[in-house]
């Protein structure tokens, strides 16, 4: 099945209001995909390009040059060590920020394939952030609980349990919207939170899944995953965060979304259900199902998301950081990363590597403090995240306007002259 299915019509026509009554019955987040996919490359590269403008605009006013800051943040991401004409200890110090950045893409990745599945199903997955610290739970409770595993049957059973819990908390968000109507934003912001607290008391003081640890008895802090259950580092020095494997698995989940949504029964029915429920239900597909089916896949990719991140370079969670996540954490970002992307694979992947790279070049490590300041650049981090969304729906609001509107500015062909009455015909004398 493809995207070009005659059931499904060509994105952002009907959702503009051109394909006649039976748009109206599209959902808010399925008007949202359309406008994404129908926009192309050249839509998210004005976005882009846009946000980093304004992005400027900020840093100017800070008292900053915008371009000399811009060109810190890049040397910081380790981008230019694709350069060949850079030195050879700058290449180094590349190499090293470059793995950083790509570390910083995998969850990104996945966290935004999350958020894109559910807006092809026409549902807003706001829910990200749990199900990603669910996931890293499982991760580290299962790290940290068979030490005597082999290291591959370890690797694995710990990621296949967290990608699993990340499916069934997501899947309890899909069961309330398909059984009680109960919308997804709500239900999954609410259970962001839920996941929050019940890391900070699993992880607090005398908590079950505090560090065991005697030395550790004071810190609310998990033990460590065992070193069988640490994924494999193929570049850079596994002592200094070298970059994992976790890439590949991430490049590999975007490869099953796109399989998934345009290569199988299950995408078909799901996009149906995306552009128009009551459609989809008058041809026979279970919109419940697909309701519950999509959040749980959502949930097993942010899940997978958490599970790569605690046993890629984490090793252990701390309450402080389950809370500090409760408002910028990755799945956050995988909302930004997902809209940049326009909720496809491809653009998923690029638009991760755009936001991992800006979340290295502005860290404290990689930014010199000299041209601009790293608590600073943290907030602009931020600011351009908030104006990619803010853009993507304005462009959805201008497309809108712009369609409806294009009447205004056609060359209107005036109305030809009514004919004149017919004189009366004259009476027979």
């Amino acid at each position: 099945m493809s995207d070009t299915d005659p059931v499904e019509p060509q994105a952002g026509q009907a959702l503009a209001g051109e394909g006649g009554p039976e748009a109206a019955a599209t959902t808010s987040a399925a008007r949202l995909a359309a406008y994404l996919q129908g926009g192309g490359v050249i839509v998210p590269l004005l976005t882009a390009v846009l946000a980093f403008f304004v992005g400027g605009l900020v840093i100017l006013i800070t008292g900053h040059n915008p371009i000399s800051t811009y060109k810190a943040i890049f040397n910081g991401t380790g981008l230019n060590w694709i350069f060949p004409w850079i030195s050879s200890d700058d290449r180094t110090t590349a190499a090293l920020n470059l793995q950083q950045t790509l570390i910083t893409t995998t969850p990104l990745i996945l966290t935004g394939l999350a958020v894109a599945f559910a807006f092809r199903c026409g549902l807003f997955n706001i829910g990200g952030q749990g199900q990603y610290l669910v996931g890293s739970y499982v991760a580290v409770w299962v790290g940290s609980s068979f030490a005597g595993m082999p290291r591959l049957a370890h690797v694995l059973l710990a990621m296949v349990l967290a990608t699993v819990a990340g499916a069934v908390w997501a899947g309890i968000a899909g069961l309330l919207k398909a059984v009680a109507g109960a919308h997804e934003v709500i239900s999954t912001i609410m259970l962001n939170w839920i996941a929050v607290w019940v890391g900070a008391y699993l992880f607090q003081l005398n908590g079950p899944l505090q560090n065991s640890d005697p030395a550790q008895q004071s810190v609310p802090v998990s033990s460590d995953v065992a070193a069988s259950a640490k994924l494999p580092v193929f570049w850079g020095d596994p002592e200094l965060q070298g970059l994992h494997i976790g890439i590949f698995i991430a490049l590999a989940a975007a490869v099953v979304f796109w399989v998934l949504l345009n290569r199988s029964t299950t995408g078909y029915e799901v996009r149906a259900v995306g552009f128009n429920p009551e459609a989809a239900r008058y041809g026979g597909i279970s919109v419940s199902r697909n309701y519950i089916l999509v959040m749980a896949v959502c949930g097993a990719f942010a899940g997978l998301a958490g599970s790569v991140d605690l046993l890629g370079w984490q090793f252990h969670i701390a309450t402080n950081d389950i809370l500090n996540s409760a408002n910028v954490g990755l799945g956050f970002f995988g909302i930004a990363v997902a809209l940049l992307g326009r909720n496809t694979a491809s653009g998923t992947v690029v638009a991760a590597l755009l936001f991992g790279a800006l979340l290295t070049g502005t860290s404290q490590r990689n930014l010199d403090p000299t041209i601009f300041e790293p608590e600073l650049a943290g907030n602009l981090t931020l600011i351009i995240q908030g104006l990619v969304v803010l853009i993507v729906s304005a462009d959805v609001i201008v497309l809108t306007m712009l369609r409806r509107g294009r009447g205004i500015f056609r060359r209107r062909t005036p109305p030809a002259p009514a004919a004149p009455a017919a004189p009366e015909a004259e009476a027979a004398s």
